[in-house]
């Protein structure tokens, strides 16, 4: 049995977990005299270096009257590629450390090294890689294509581990919230399982009113909002986003102008090859790829070239909700909101709410 752990990865959470689990079963219950914990998390050179050889010298001390001892290096930010891991004497330290773990380790002690985001590549990352049992958290790695159905992927997954009946306009609100960060992820998912329980309905408002709101969140709202002909949910996070100082230029481009154009786009489409909108927005890229691609060339894509398919998808979703000649207008209306918020005395709240409630407001069911 192994008495060298490495527990490393980009996925802070996943990392102090794993670490917490691992020290707790290797030394249950332990005293001061079975569990030496040294701090890795330092800022300097010189503390680096100071914290790998309390490390050297805690290994090669026997345990107290012959029991068991384990040394938790924990949280080490000194095999990141920063300064002070990049550091001559950071890495002729860690080269020291290394050459202790070369050889056995004595009676009854055990090792552990906890590490957020280490830089692989180096010489002595990937010596502590082979000495020691290595468990690896990484964060999902998205690639150079992905966007929002990667991140609402990812999120569902950790949701359906938990058991949550939670709606899938409830996972996209979440996902919006948090993005890829998995420690707030998981507290969230504590959030919800205490509040609603396992077996509980859980909505997207329900979602929204736990889970704090970003400023890339509210930008999701807005659009969400738009494209389920919410009012009320869209004039409340335009208060709230010009309450956080975001310029109402940039609520404009970044989300109502792309949902707007998305909606006709798709409205569009739609029509012309008498298509249904998808049950889920994720399937809406295989209904495009069935079209002819000078149809669907005009449309979003990713950095990568390709279709950016799941927002088209979410538009699709939502296209009942409006006619042709409603997003039409619309589309206009926000050009003369562009020239009002550069050009005009007016407010930005006001220019904002009489485009939304401009094209959003009805009194009877819209038409497809």
């Amino acid at each position: 049995m192994s008495s060298k752990y490495l527990i490393a990865g980009s996925d802070e959470a996943a990392v102090k977990k794993a670490a917490v689990a691992l020290a707790e079963k290797i030394a249950p219950g332990a005293d001061a005299f079975g569990l030496e914990v040294i701090d890795g998390g330092v800022d300097t050179v010189d503390a680096a270096v100071s914290k790998i050889h309390d490390t050297t010298q805690a290994l090669q001390t026997m345990p107290f009257l012959g029991g068991s001892k384990l040394i938790w290096l924990k949280s080490a930010t000194f095999l990141s590629n920063t300064v002070t891991g990049n550091s001559e004497s950071t890495l002729s330290s860690l080269e020291g450390l290394c050459e202790i773990l070369k050889h056995p380790l004595p009676d009854g002690v055990s090792f552990l090294l906890s590490a957020i985001e280490p830089y692989k590549v180096r010489t002595g990352y990937k010596t502590l890689a082979k000495l020691c049992k290595t468990t690896l958290h990484d964060k999902p790695t998205m690639g150079f294509g992905a966007g929002e159905e990667e991140i609402v992927t990812w999120a569902a997954t950790k949701v359906r581990a938990r058991g949550l009946k939670i709606s899938h306009e409830a996972v996209e609100v979440l996902a919006a919230r948090v993005g890829l960060d998995s420690g707030q992820l998981e507290n969230e998912l504590d959030k919800l399982e205490t509040a609603f329980g396992v077996g509980h309905p859980i909505e997207a408002r329900d979602v929204r009113s736990l889970v704090p709101a970003t400023r890339e969140s509210g930008i999701f709202d807005i659009g969400n909002a738009i494209a389920a002909r919410d009012l009320g949910l869209a004039l409340e996070t335009l208060s709230q986003l010009l309450r956080q100082r975001e310029s109402g230029i940039g609520i404009l481009l970044a989300s109502i102008v792309p949902t707007v154009r998305n909606l006709l786009l798709v409205k569009e489409l739609l029509a012309r090859h008498r298509l249904q909108p998808p049950s889920q927005p994720q399937f809406f890229g295989s209904m495009l790829n069935r079209l002819p691609p000078e149809d669907i060339e005009h449309l979003p894509r990713k950095k990568d070239g390709t279709l950016n398919a799941y927002p088209l998808g979410l538009a699709a979703r939502n296209s009942v909700h409006y006619t042709a000649a409603e997003l039409f207008r619309a589309f206009q209306g926000c050009a003369d909101a562009n020239l009002q918020l550069v050009s005009s005395q007016t407010s930005e709240e006001v220019v904002l709410t009489r485009l939304l409630t401009g094209f959003m407001f009805r009194t009877a069911p819209a038409k497809s």
